[in-house]
C-alpha cells in the first residue's frame, strides 16, 4: 500500500504512504507461503481479503505460582464440500522440545455444504512455562480436524501464555509491576541496501541486542509490523506495541474507516503472538467516540487475549487503557501512561567527542527548517549524556514513588535508520545503535538504566567514551552507574568519587589523559563494591580482524540469506583502536552478492566495495545465490595486515521454485533472563498521603482539578495579591517529606513558592523546569493542611533545549494559556516516608 497513492474505490489517499514514516521499498520485501487444503479445513487469519479469522488460542484462570491456566483453542472452520462434514476437533500443545504436555477435545461439530462455523475446546494445562521479559517461552499448538477418526487438517500455531493487567497506572506482567523501558522503531526497521528484505535470523540479531541492552518494550510508529518482527519479539521476549496504520493526529470519514479495517485486519493477523501488549488506535489522540470503537473491535476479535487499547496522548480520556505524551512525564493512578518517544536527539557513531577524530565539537551542523539543530548533530558523550538525563524524568517517578506514577517510556529510535532526518547527514542517527546494528555509547547507558523490572535490580557500570588520545588532552569523563557512588582509577591512582546527578551519572571534571587503564567501581550504600568498568589504550593500528556473522544454522544458499562481516582495526595485541578510521577495500569471491554497509561520505558508501571503518570498526552485508559453495571476504587497507573470511553456504531443499521449509524453522527463543521472577519489582520509596480537600484563595471551585488525576485540568489562581494560594487538608495527621507537583508551562516557567504545613514552613524557592513534574524536599513537620503560595513574579525561559518542539512547546506545556504572576497547578501531590515493617 505505501507505494500507491490512493484507494483506487474512493480515490482517499492512504493517510500511512508518508515518507517519513514509511519507506517505500518496492517489489515485494517479505516471505511468500503457499498453503495448500482440502474441502473441509481451518481457515486463515486474512479478513480483508479471504474473510476469515483462522485459529485463536489464548489463556485464561492464570495461576501464576503453580504455573497453571486454562488453553483455550478456537478455529473457524470452512466446509467447502457439496454435502454436510462431521467432524471432530483436537487440541496439542507442544512445549519447546517437541513433547506433548497436553491433549483436549472439543465436540463433534456439523458443518452443511458451503457453511462456516467456529469450533473450539479448552482444558486446564499445568506446569507451564509463561512467557516473559528476556524470556521468549514458546509452545506449538496443533488443532486438528477428524472425519471418522481420520485427520484431514491440522494448522500449527505458534504461540506463548503470559498473565497481564492494566491499573493503579501500572502495567503487570505474571503478577509482577513492569516499568516499560525500550524503543519507538520505524516498522521498516531496515538495513542499509538490503532494506527490508533480511532473513529472519537477522531480525533475531538486531532484536535480541534491545533485550540485550536491557529493552523490554518496542513501540512500532505508524504502520503494524511485518509478521517477521512480530514473530522475532516472541522469540526474544520483548513486549511490543502495534498500531494500525496512520500519520499523525485522529482522522474521519473514509481516513478513519481505513484505519479501523487495518487495525481489524492487523488484530486477526497476529493476536496469537504473547509479545504483543498494547494496541495503538493512532500516534496522537483519538477522540472519544474513535476509542470506544477500537475498544470494541478489540473486544469483538480478541476479547481474551490480555492486550491494552490505547493511544498516544490520551490523559483526561477515561475510555482509553493506557496513553502518554511524546518528551513530556505524565502520571497516573488509573490506566498507565508512558512516554511514546523521548530523547530524538541524533548523533553518528563515528562522532566520540571534539578531542577524537574527526573532532567533532557537539552541535556543529546546519539549521534544520531555520532553526538551530544541535540537538541532531551530538557526539557521543553527550548523546549517551542526553540519554542518562531524559530516561532519569521517568524512572523518579517510576512505581513505588507514590499513588500516581509513570509506567516509564520508550526511546526514538533503537537503530539509525533512513526516514525522517533532521540532522547534517541524510538519514536519522538517534538509533542507540547504528544503521548496522553497532553499539553507541548510549546503548550501555540504558543497559545500566534498564537492569531491572522497576526498580535496578543488578548494579551495572560503564564508562562513556574511549582512552586514546593525544598527550595534554584533559576532558570531562562520565560514567553511568546504578551505584550509589563510583571511584576513578588511573593506572591504580584513585582520581576519587565523582559528582552524581540524574540518579545515574557520575561526572569527574578535568581528567587528564596518560596511556594505560582507565577504570571505574561503583560502591553500595553500604560502601562495598558492586560494578566495575575499564578502558584500555588500544596500540597503533597494526591489522585487520573479519568475523563472519551468519544465522544458528549457517548461510542458506536460497538467494535472500545474508551473512553479516565485521571488520575491525586492531593493535599489535588484537585489540580494537577506537580512533581509527582507515579506508578498507573488500574482495568477494564464490557464489554471493555484494550488498556492503553504509558509512559517512559520498552516497553514504551505499553498496561501495571500499568503506572506511568508524570508531574503529565497522560492517558489512553479503546476500547468498541459490548456489551452494564456498564464499571468501579479503580486506585489506594500507599499511595494515590484511584479513581473510571463508564460509560455507548450503543448499536448500526445494522443488519447483518452492522451499519445503521456512527460513525461520528451529530459530531459538532468547531465555537468558529466565521466567518473571517472584516477589515485588520494587521497594517503595515513598508514601501518597491521601487528600480529602481542597481550597484556595482564588478560582476556589477549580481547587479540586490539581488533584483529580487528570493532566488535562489545571487550577489557576488569580494574579491578586494575597490570593495566590491554595491549601489542602490530608487524610490523616502526617509527617511530610516531599511534594511533587506538575506546574503550567512545566518546561518554560519557574514558581517562586512556599509551602508551609499547619502554618510552619517546610519549603520556599523557585521549582525548577523540566519535562512535567518537580520534585521537592520538604522539612519534615508533622500536620493535617497543606498550603502552597506563589511568594513572588514567575520566571519564563526554556530550560530544555528541544529543537522539534520549539513551535509549539507553549501549547503543550500551557504557559500560553496562564498568564504570567499566577500561580497554575495541573497535578499536586504529597509524600511521607515509608513506615518501618
Amino acid at each position: 500500500m505505501p507505494g500507491t497513492t490512493a484507494e483506487k474505490a474512493t480515490g482517499q489517499r492512504y493517510q500511512w504512504a508518508d515518507k517519513n514514516f514509511n519507506a517505500n521499498y518496492g517489489g515485494i520485501p517479505k516471505n511468500v507461503r503457499l498453503h495448500v487444503t482440502g474441502k473441509l479445513y481451518q481457515t486463515l487469519p486474512l479478513y480483508s481479503s479471504l474473510g476469515t479469522t483462522g485459529v485463536y488460542i489464548y489463556a485464561s484462570d492464570f495461576n501464576v505460582p503453580a504455573r497453571t491456566a486454562s488453553i483455550h483453542a478456537e478455529s473457524q472452520v470452512r466446509n467447502e464440500y457439496a454435502q454436510p462434514r462431521t467432524f471432530s476437533y483436537e487440541v496439542k500443545i507442544l512445549d519447546r522440545e517437541g513433547k506433548a504436555v497436553a491433549a483436549f477435545s472439543g465436540p463433534k461439530l456439523t458443518l452443511a455444504a458451503g457453511a462456516t462455523g467456529t469450533v473450539s475446546a479448552a482444558a486446564s494445562v499445568g506446569r507451564l512455562n509463561f512467557w516473559s521479559w528476556g524470556y521468549g517461552y514458546l509452545y506449538d499448538v496443533d488443532t486438528t480436524l477428524k472425519v471418522n477418526g481420520k485427520p484431514v487438517d491440522t494448522v500449527r500455531t505458534r504461540t506463548g501464555f503470559r498473565k497481564t493487567e492494566f491499573g493503579s497506572g501500572m502495567v503487570r506482567l505474571n503478577d509482577r509491576v513492569i516499568q516499560v523501558h525500550g524503543y519507538a522503531q520505524r516498522t521498516s526497521n531496515e538495513w542499509p541496501s538490503v532494506g527490508m528484505s533480511v532473513p529472519p535470523w537477522l531480525s533475531d540479531y538486531s532484536n535480541r541486542l534491545i533485550v540485550e541492552g536491557n529493552g523490554n518494550l518496542v513501540r512500532w510508529m505508524h504502520t503494524t509490523p511485518w509478521k517477521q518482527d512480530i514473530e522475532s519479539l516472541d522469540r526474544q521476549g520483548i513486549m511490543q506495541a502495534m498500531p494500525a496504520g496512520d500519520a499523525e493526529a485522529d482522522v474521519t470519514g473514509r481516513r478513519w474507516e481505513q484505519r479501523i479495517a487495518v487495525m481489524r485486519d492487523a488484530i486477526i493477523y497476529n493476536r496469537n503472538s504473547p509479545s504483543i501488549l498494547f494496541y495503538e488506535s493512532g500516534n496522537r489522540g483519538v477522540s472519544d467516540e474513535h476509542m470506544q470503537e477500537m475498544k470494541a473491535l478489540r473486544d469483538q476479535y480478541d476479547a481474551h487475549g490480555g492486550r491494552a487499547s490505547g493511544s498516544r496522548d490520551m490523559l483526561g480520556n477515561r475510555t482509553n487503557e493506557y496513553g502518554g505524551e511524546m518528551l513530556y512525564v505524565n502520571k497516573s493512578a488509573r490506566q498507565p501512561f508512558w512516554s511514546m518517544e523521548y530523547s530524538r536527539d541524533e548523533a553518528l557513531r563515528k562522532y566520540w567527542d571534539e578531542f577524537s577524530p574527526p573532532f567533532h565539537k557537539n552541535g556543529d551542523g546546519p539549521l534544520y527548517k531555520g532553526q538551530d539543530a544541535s540537538v541532531y548533530n551530538r557526539n557521543q558523550d553527550t548523546h549517551a549524556v542526553e540519554n542518562v538525563l531524559r530516561w532519569y524524568d521517568y524512572y523518579a517517578e517510576r512505581p513505588g514513588t507514590g499513588r500516581r506514577v509513570n509506567s516509564g517510556g520508550v526511546n526514538i529510535i533503537f537503530s539509525d535508520t533512513n526516514t525522517h532526518h533532521r540532522g547534517a547527514e541524510n538519514y536519522r542517527r538517534s538509533g542507540e545503535v547504528d544503521a548496522m546494528r553497532i553499539p553507541k555509547d548510549g546503548y550501555f547507558a540504558h543497559q545500566v538504566m534498564w537492569d531491572g523490572w522497576v526498580d535496578v535490580e543488578r548494579p551495572r557500570a560503564h564508562i562513556i567514551g574511549h582512552w586514546n588520545y593525544a598527550p595534554g588532552t584533559r576532558k570531562t569523563v562520565n560514567v553511568v552507574s546504578s551505584a550509589d557512588s563510583v571511584e576513578l582509577f588511573l593506572n591504580g591512582r584513585s582520581l576519587g568519587r565523582g559528582a552524581r546527578s540524574a540518579g545515574f551519572l557520575h561526572t569527574f571534571a578535568d581528567v587528564a589523559y596518560e596511556p594505560g587503564e582507565l577504570k571505574a567501581v561503583g560502591y553500595g550504600a553500604d560502601g562495598k563494591p558492586v560494578a566495575r568498568a575499564a578502558l584500555q589504550t588500544a596500540g597503533a593500528p597494526a591489522a585487520l580482524r573479519l568475523r563472519a556473522i551468519t544465522g544458528p544454522a549457517g548461510m542458506r544458499a536460497d538467494g535472500a540469506d545474508l551473512a553479516l562481516f565485521e571488520v575491525e582495526v586492531v593493535d599489535a595485541n588484537g585489540r580494537r583502536n577506537p580512533v581509527a578510521l582507515n579506508m578498507v577495500d573488500f574482495r568477494l569471491e564464490g557464489p554471493a552478492e555484494w550488498r556492503g554497509g553504509i558509512a559517512q561520505g559520498p552516497d553514504n558508501y551505499i553498496l561501495k566495495t571500499s568503506l572506511p571503518v568508524e570508531g574503529g570498526v565497522n560492517r558489512v552485508l553479503v546476500r547468498s545465490t541459490t548456489q551452494a559453495g564456498d564464499i571468501t571476504l579479503r580486506a585489506s587497507a594500507e599499511g595494515l595486515q590484511p584479513a581473510t573470511v571463508t564460509l560455507r553456504t548450503h543448499s536448500v531443499a526445494q522443488s519447483g521454485g518452492l522451499a519445503a521449509s521456512s527460513p525461520s524453522d528451529g530459530l531459538p527463543s532468547y531465555l537468558e533472563r529466565g521466567p518473571t521472577p517472584p516477589g515485588p519489582s520494587f521497594k517503595p520509596s515513598r508514601l501518597s498521603v491521601a487528600l480529602t480537600g481542597a481550597t484556595a484563595g482564588s478560582n476556589a471551585d477549580a481547587a479540586a482539578k490539581s488533584i483529580d488525576d487528570d493532566e488535562s485540568t489545571v487550577w489557576t489562581s488569580s494574579a491578586e495579591a494575597g490570593k495566590r494560594w491554595i491549601s489542602y487538608t490530608l487524610e490523616h495527621p502526617a509527617t511530610l517529606t516531599a511534594a511533587s507537583f506538575k506546574l503550567s508551562g512545566w518546561r518554560e516557567r519557574s514558581y517562586p513558592i512556599r509551602i508551609t504545613v499547619d502554618d510552619q514552613e517546610v519549603f520556599t524557592g523557585d521549582t525548577p523546569k523540566g519535562l512535567g513534574y518537580v520534585t521537592l524536599p520538604l522539612k519534615p513537620v508533622q500536620g493535617s493542611s497543606v498550603k502552597v503560595e506563589l511568594t513572588g513574579a514567575t520566571v519564563d525561559g526554556d530550560a530544555l533545549k528541544i529543537t522539534e518542539l520549539d513551535p509549539k512547546a507553549v501549547r503543550d506545556t500551557g504557559a500560553n494559556r496562564e498568564p504570567r504572576g499566577v500561580l497554575s497547578i495541573v497535578e499536586a501531590e504529597f509524600y511521607e516516608s515509608p513506615r518501618n515493617p
